[in-house]
């Protein structure tokens, strides 16, 4: 017996100290806004976490801790490029971040560990407005303010949304999307003509329009983008040549519209024009949105409140792996409402950030107002969603943010207010949740990204 008790608790230390492979494991990264335990009696300020993930049963490892590098700003929504090899971190300027503070993009490198090198920290080129001063309009440059952000497929374009924001005599002007290229080392270069400026009233001029009031503004909270590689196994479009070109959607949460851009080569988005303006409509306060793997179907949440709040639109893109109902002599990525959208989620009031897993079945939907995460199949013929048994499951306080391995083994919640991750095992054969241990992170966690 006490050998037995010596192997086991061998066994155990050494799972303890297992260190990190990119080979073998799981890499999960995590932005802070409240740092870590205190030293030398003093708060620590924002920093990045990492932990080791074991693909076998789930269990994760601390690796980067309260020596994780700090951010340059108050930390919110994180991306790793498809290769894992660099985080990028939305900052934004905080008078209680120590050692001062910026907004923009923080790139930390990742390195073979596990563990995260200090940020280059990039800024966003200020936006082109109408603005009106002194009764006049004018053409003003207005700062950006960054909340969301997406890589593409293939790591070679990184995608910001930025809020709608005001000009120098307070008056509202509408938001916009930043594009940078992403260079072969993880360098950032924000693309020529970034920021595009949102429509504004179902104008698209340029420089737009002033806004009338703030009801008129336009302000993205999300955005996503089509994939140009596809999965190399077990996907629906699997085997498949994926599209050449890009489209990037974008829910306007003041409009209640999801606009669609192309992506030139080089990052230059062009607005795609839809038969009824620029946009096609959504439910109420549309604030996350989610692309099909396989270039079949959008998705849009709805946070409202209205009488098309709390529910997710859905939408058939017009590509070549979609069903054959697109109008047009070919693919040209447009959009067109699913039968039986919207579709209503968990209960709850607040539907934000969701993902597809990765072969495309199944849609995740998290409710930030009730910790709730909804799960839903997806017909693969036609978009609609079917809620799973159970139809949701539970995350935590202030539940954020989500993300989902590629290879469709575990999801991660970030709770804010809990400081906590929710993991998930996920069922392939039919889409359900399995809750894991809780992970504790550092305090007010504001985003999750896996590897």
């Amino acid at each position: 017996m006490v050998a037995l008790l010596a192997l086991v608790s061998m066994g155990f230390l050494i799972a303890c100290n297992a260190k990190y492979s990119s080979n073998d494991n799981g890499l999960v990264v995590v932005p802070s806004q409240g740092g870590g335990p205190l030293v030398n009696n003093q708060q620590n300020g924002p920093v990045m976490e990492t932990f080791s993930l074991d693909l076998s049963n789930g269990s994760t490892t601390e690796i980067n801790n309260v020596n994780g590098p700090p951010t340059p700003g108050l930390p919110t929504a994180i991306v790793l490029d498809p290769a894992g090899n660099n985080a990028y971190v939305i900052v934004t300027e905080n008078p209680a971040v120590p050692g001062g503070s910026v907004t923009g993009i923080a790139a930390f490198p990742i390195a073979s560990d596990g563990k995260l090198a200090s940020a280059t920290t990039y800024t966003l080129n200020n936006a082109s407005v109408t603005a009106v001063v002194n009764g006049q309009n004018t053409v003003e440059s207005v700062p950006v303010t960054p909340v969301a952000l997406r890589i593409d497929s293939a790591g070679k374009l990184l995608f910001v949304a930025n809020n709608s924001t005001s000009d120098s005599s307070g008056n509202p002007v509408p938001g916009s999307i930043s594009v940078f290229s992403v260079g072969s080392n993880g360098t950032l270069s924000e693309v020529a003509g970034s920021p595009f400026v949102l429509p504004v009233n179902g104008v698209n001029v340029n420089p737009p329009a002033p806004c009338t009031n703030q009801v008129a503004c336009s302000s993205p909270l999300a955005l996503a983008v089509t994939p140009t590689i596809y999965a190399p196994q077990f996907a629906y479009c699997s085997g498949t040549a994926p599209p050449t070109t890009e489209n990037l959607y974008v829910p306007d949460s003041v409009n209640n519209i999801l606009l669609n851009y192309s992506v030139s080569s080089n990052g230059t988005l062009t607005l795609v024009q839809t038969d009824d303006g620029v946009g096609i409509p959504t439910g109420t306060n549309p604030d996350g949105v989610a692309v099909d793997p396989c270039n079949r179907f959008v998705y849009a949440s709805n946070g409202g409140p209205g009488s098309i709040a709390n529910t997710v639109s859905a939408y058939a893109i017009c590509s070549t792996v979609s069903p054959p109902n697109c109008p047009g002599p070919a693919p040209d990525f447009r959009l067109l409402a699913v039968k039986g959208s919207p579709f209503a989620v968990s209960p709850g009031d607040s539907p934000g950030p969701l993902t597809v897993d990765a072969y495309g079945n199944y849609l995740y939907v998290v409710d930030i107002a009730s910790g709730l995460v909804s799960q839903f199949r997806i017909s693969t013929a036609t978009g609609a969603l079917t809620p799973l048994v159970p139809p949701f499951v539970s995350a935590g306080i202030g539940a954020n943010s989500i993300a989902i391995r590629s290879d469709d083994s575990f999801v991660f919640v970030a709770n804010m207010q809990a400081a906590t991750l929710s993991e998930f095992a996920v069922n392939l054969q039919n889409g359900n949740l399995t809750p894991l241990p809780v992970i504790q992170t550092f305090n007010y966690p504001s985003g999750v990204a896996v590897k």
